[in-house]
């Protein structure tokens, strides 16, 4: 059953999600509502045309900060310091080029134009992030994402080159205080660094400091 939200600041228990991880559908993306959202292991996820739908998967797919798998290529261009590495310098430019970027198997994006000023509402109160990657001064890609205390519920990620978004994940494992990050969805790539799946119960355990 796929509940159907209204003005009302709550969420259903995200056990309640059917089998592709849809919990309810409709409501707004106000900060408050996106909050409640992801400190209970909730996130929206959908096309500009479609309502708003809300998903909580029976499984996440996530990196343990001290987990990261780091290859003796990678770790040769982390120590070259080719990339600058800063954070919230330009989350906007950061969340745009995401929206932009092309993904292979992907049409469209779900970083809607109602996402973007959301997050962007997010960022300035202090609870969504940007890790910005620059060569040679430009922006080459960066990642950014929501903090839910301990867990680092990463949205999306770019590269406009080789191994950039490879070195913003690097650098926030090394350099931040998360137990967790949350990647949502399963890639090759992030499981080549080490991300795996755990059930959405050990998830919120964590998320809400059960389980540290």
């Amino acid at each position: 059953m796929i509940y159907r939200l209204d003005e009302r600041l709550l969420f259903p228990d995200p056990a309640l999600a059917d089998d592709d991880g849809l919990l309810a559908i409709g409501g707004d993306l106000s900060v408050e509502r996106l909050l409640l959202a992801y400190h209970n292991g909730i996130f929206p996820w959908f096309s500009e045309d479609d309502p708003i739908l809300w998903y909580s998967p029976h499984e996440r797919f996530v990196l343990y900060p001290h987990e990261i798998m780091i290859s003796k290529s990678m770790r040769k261009i982390m120590n070259s310091n080719i990339f600058e590495i800063t954070v919230n310098q330009c989350f906007d430019e950061v969340v745009s080029h995401c929206s932009t970027i092309n993904r292979q198997g992907q049409t469209g994006t779900w970083i809607t134009s109602g996402m973007k000023e959301a997050y962007s509402a997010l960022h300035q109160l202090g609870h969504a992030h940007s890790v910005e990657v620059w060569k040679d001064g430009h922006l080459a890609g960066g990642l950014y994402g929501v903090n839910a205390d301990k867990v680092f519920c990463g949205e999306s990620m770019f590269s406009l080159v080789n191994n950039a978004s490879k070195a913003a994940l690097i650098w926030l494992c090394h350099n931040s205080n998360y137990t967790l990050i949350d990647c949502q969805v399963y890639t090759e790539h992030l499981q080549s660094m080490g991300a795996r799946t755990i059930d959405r119960a050990e998830y919120l355990d964590i998320l809400h400091n059960k389980a540290l």
